[in-house]
């Protein structure tokens, strides 16, 4: 491709060193799309859309196949590079041999332990296990660095040699040995002032500096049975240090750039590197590596080795990446399919995929407030934790008290950051004297397990834990009637409120957990995520007569909110604290010490500048996020509002950024706003208690 754009007298990039061996970024162009496409390395063919490499890449074309598959291979021998010294290292190895070679469109991208070799072709992406690597990838050539480099008509010794070869026309060129002083011109070189001081006037120029080996697979095979030969072994001579000019033309890094940070103190290759971003771009060094060690050595610093070497050598799409793996960027619970078949909408929520609304919605709403309802809450986090420091680990962990939980009973608690922040919500189960059962939140499940390990090494803690969020599944059994549709599934004695107990329901085994996050009867339903489409069958032909409907989230937002139930990363900030929620309850200050108090001991001296609060107005719900208004100043915002069926009108939650003893005169979406306490809806609990 890269010769069939010059034959054209385009420049892929638009102008520097050309070498057409994929050692340098200035043959990269978009292709159908696709970013970072070496053209020297791709087969020109019909209809390709080619285009320069821009900052902000086009989209893909959509009619392009998404997918990329993924080939498993075993050999003895894995032979990368198919030069001369590539191909006497295939015919005299032993046993099966796997070759790679960057003219045919295979380019090893990455050595990992086994050792194990990954490649793009072609064809797709290729993983080969096996006992021995040669690296035959022979040496790339050295690009001039001086002012004028990045001008067209610049080519190494090789990629000339192509160009004539394919038969093309360089014109008035002129070969040199050395780095020169600079090149001169205005788009295109036209005349090249040599390291001597002589102007030579050309339209061309072939630079002949030298070769060095390209080591990036070599560097990455350190400790693994890895070979190199022919040019790729030879020893890598430093070029002179540069004194002006582009060193990396992948991230345009100048001489001036690297005396700024020398200046700083980066005074290391690796330090360099990451100052400069010098070596990160493209192609991974290729072109200025070799320049960095020489520039490091001239400045004192006893000659340094080339910078780690990592996956990946060669830039890979997406698809390529993640070719042989089926990870869906959303999750779907053991009952989607049965969501669907009740005629659900389905939606993205969290990282999850979730019923929004089945086909009567009334229907979702009522069947929780008058009869009984099941809702797939299979999304929260689950955790088990257990071990000797179990209890210590938990009291530090949470702001209530945990010791004096009881063995069945539950608590709801806070999950706090060092800043005293609200980072989650959830329950705490008591199974034992040394083992709890937690649950977290559908958006906190994602990083519960990482927090509370980090945390239990933190305090050097003895305990096991281990995350249940996938392994279980969760059905609600929620409404007035939600104890006589356990009763038929034989649980005569459920539990009370906050309160668990292990039971078979339907003859599935389950945890039953008793809390409300609707305001009516609640059962949660914890069970093995293989029982949860056979549980959810037998509940739901059990609870035919009964009027049972599911409900999905739009009418469990409208529920709890109805309860006065904040959502974490909804209705609460990343500066929330329990004080400005209005749960001071949920933290005991009187504790000895737990994550978070000491931001809560000092904060709560301060003046309480914003809180969230329940508020009611006529008439249909404003969006959510809409302003509050005190007369013609903005003082808050709504951050959940539903229009309440059973109290016939709206209900929110919001915060107010000021603190009036009762705020008065407040609009919202031009219409006047109440201040309500709440929960709005049974607000002594009865319901759910019952």
């Amino acid at each position: 491709m890269a010769v069939a754009l010059l034959r054209q007298g385009i420049h892929p990039r638009g102008g520097g060193c050309i070498c057409l061996g994929g050692d340098c970024p200035n043959c990269v162009v978009e292709v159908d799309g696709v970013a970072y496409v070496r053209s020297c390395q791709v087969a020109a063919r019909p209809a390709l859309e080619v285009a320069r490499q821009t900052d902000t890449p086009r989209l893909p074309d959509e009619s392009r196949p998404l997918e990329t598959e993924l080939r498993t291979a075993f050999a003895d021998v894995v032979v990368v590079g198919q030069g001369e010294s590539g191909l006497a290292a295939a015919r005299d190895a032993d046993g099966t041999v796997i070759s790679f070679d960057a003219h045919r469109g295979e380019e090893a991208i990455g050595l990992y332990a086994g050792p194990t070799v990954v490649a793009k072709t072609p064809a797709g992406m290729v993983s080969v296990q096996c006992s021995r690597v040669v690296v035959a990838t022979g040496a790339a050539e050295e690009q001039p660095i001086c002012p004028g480099s990045e001008l067209d008509g610049i080519f190494t010794k090789r990629a000339a040699e192509s160009l004539r070869a394919a038969g093309i026309d360089l014109g008035d060129a002129v070969t040199i040995d050395e780095q020169p002083q600079r090149f001169e011109g205005s788009g295109r070189v036209e005349a090249v002032v040599t390291a001597a001081g002589d102007r030579i006037a050309a339209s061309t120029v072939v630079v002949d500096l030298g070769l060095h080996p390209r080591s990036g697979l070599l560097r990455m095979g350190q400790g693994l049975e890895v070979e190199v030969v022919g040019d790729a072994a030879l020893t890598d001579s430093l070029p002179p240090p540069p004194t002006e000019g582009v060193v990396c033309p992948c991230s345009d890094v100048t001489v001036s750039d690297l005396e700024a940070v020398w200046d700083r103190g980066f005074r290391e290759m690796e330090l360099l590197k990451r100052a400069t971003l010098a070596g990160t771009g493209t192609c991974q060094g290729g072109v200025c590596l070799p320049h960095l060690r020489s520039y490091l050595a001239a400045k004192g610093v006893s000659t340094p080795a080339p910078f780690t070497a990592r996956p990946l050598t060669r830039q890979a799409t997406i698809g390529e990446v993640a070719a042989g793996y089926d990870l869906p960027p959303f999750r779907r619970t053991a009952l989607h399919d049965e969501h669907l078949r009740l005629g659900a909408t389905m939606d993205r929520f969290g990282a999850w995929w979730r019923p929004w609304r089945y086909p009567d919605p009334e229907a979702e709403y009522w069947s929780v407030r008058e009869r009984v309802s099941l809702g797939d809450v299979s999304t929260l986090g689950k955790m088990e934790i257990s071990g000797p420091d179990v209890v210590a680990l938990l009291e530090k962990l949470y702001p209530c008290r945990v010791a004096d939980l009881k063995d069945g009973q539950v608590r709801y608690a806070l999950l706090l950051d060092e800043r005293g922040y609200v980072l989650d919500d959830g329950l705490i189960c008591r199974l034992s004297e040394h083992r709890f059962y937690l649950t977290f939140t559908s958006g906190g499940a994602s990083f519960a397990e990482m927090w509370v390990r980090d945390w239990a090494e933190t305090f050097d803690l003895d305990v096991r834990i281990l995350d249940r969020t996938m392994s279980l599944g969760a059905i609600n059994v929620t409404g007035p009637l939600a104890r006589e549709l356990l009763r038929r599934g034989g649980v005569d004695s459920p539990p009370a409120y906050l309160a668990h107990v292990d039971a078979a329901v339907f003859g599935v085994e389950c945890r039953i957990v008793r809390l409300s996050f609707t305001g009516e009867v609640s059962f949660e339903l914890h069970h093995p995520f293989s029982d949860s489409v056979e549980l959810w069958r037998r509940l739901e032909e059990a609870g035919a007569d009964l009027g049972s409907y599911p409900h999905g989230l739009d009418a469990l937002f409208t529920l709890r909110l109805e309860k006065g139930h904040f959502i974490v990363g909804m209705d609460s900030e990343y500066d929330s604290t329990p004080r400005r929620l209005g749960l001071e309850w949920a933290a005991r200050l009187s504790k000895p010490d737990f994550v978070g108090k000491q931001a809560l001991l000092r904060t709560n001296r301060l003046p309480l500048n914003k809180r969230l609060l329940g508020w009611e107005m006529d008439g249909p719900a404003p969006i959510e996020g809409a302003i509050l208004w005190q007369v013609a100043t903005p003082v808050g915002q709504v951050t959940s509002a539903r229009y309440s069926p059973v109290l016939a009108k709206t209900v929110m939650l919001g915060w107010l950024r000021s603190d009036p003893a009762e705020p008065e005169g407040i609009s919202c979406d031009g219409r006047p706003v109440r201040h309500a306490s709440h929960p709005f809806y049974d607000p002594d609990g009865a319901r759910a208690r019952a």
